[in-house]
């Protein structure tokens, strides 16, 4: 089930698309006037609400792709470009700030070998721990599943050769199925 959000009908309408044929996909949460994860005040009232509107659609979407036989064929991605510090800079804020230096993503299907954690922070979340991953890995990963080699996709622009992964990324070979 869906549901009836915004969110949901996204969800629904993406399997659609992949069932159509569509190479890629995108549904965000950002059309959704009160489901913004750049949250800097109470993080916990928002995040209560929005597991309300997402994780129901998200996990109906992956059921329904692995019914059909799609979902080895059908990378899902759940990410976002920072983290948030345990903390504020204000002891009795009860946000936190953006942070860059940890945060989550998950990945099912399309090659990913499914209950794998990969990397970990620290004991507060402040820095990486073991097996960190850095955004360029993240992305030759995507790029590795998606079949294309991160390092050829290379193109030169004001003098210098750039990529998708700037100069550094590696596909992260102990999660592939």
């Amino acid at each position: 089930n869906y549901g009836p959000s915004r969110f949901g009908r996204g969800c629904l309408l993406a399997r659609r698309l992949v069932e159509s044929g569509a190479r890629f996909v995108e549904v965000t949460t950002e059309y959704v006037p009160f489901l913004n994860w750049d949250t800097h005040n109470n993080g916990h009232a928002v995040l209560e609400r929005m597991h309300k509107e997402i994780d129901a659609p998200i996990a109906q979407l992956i059921l329904d792709l692995e019914a059909r036989g799609m979902l080895d064929r059908t990378l899902v991605v759940w990410t976002t470009e920072f983290g948030r510090t345990p903390f504020h800079q204000q002891a009795d804020h009860p946000g936190r700030e953006h942070h860059n230096l940890v945060y989550s993503s998950w990945m099912a299907g399309g090659g990913v070998r499914g209950g794998t954690v990969y990397g970990t922070s620290d004991e507060h979340g402040i820095g990486p721990g073991s097996d960190p991953v850095h955004t360029h890995d993240l992305h030759a990963t995507i790029l590795h599943l998606m079949g294309l080699d991160h390092e050829r996709l290379t193109f030169r622009f004001a003098g210098r050769d750039f990529r998708l992964t700037d100069v550094g990324g590696r596909a992260i070979q102990e999660i592939l199925a």
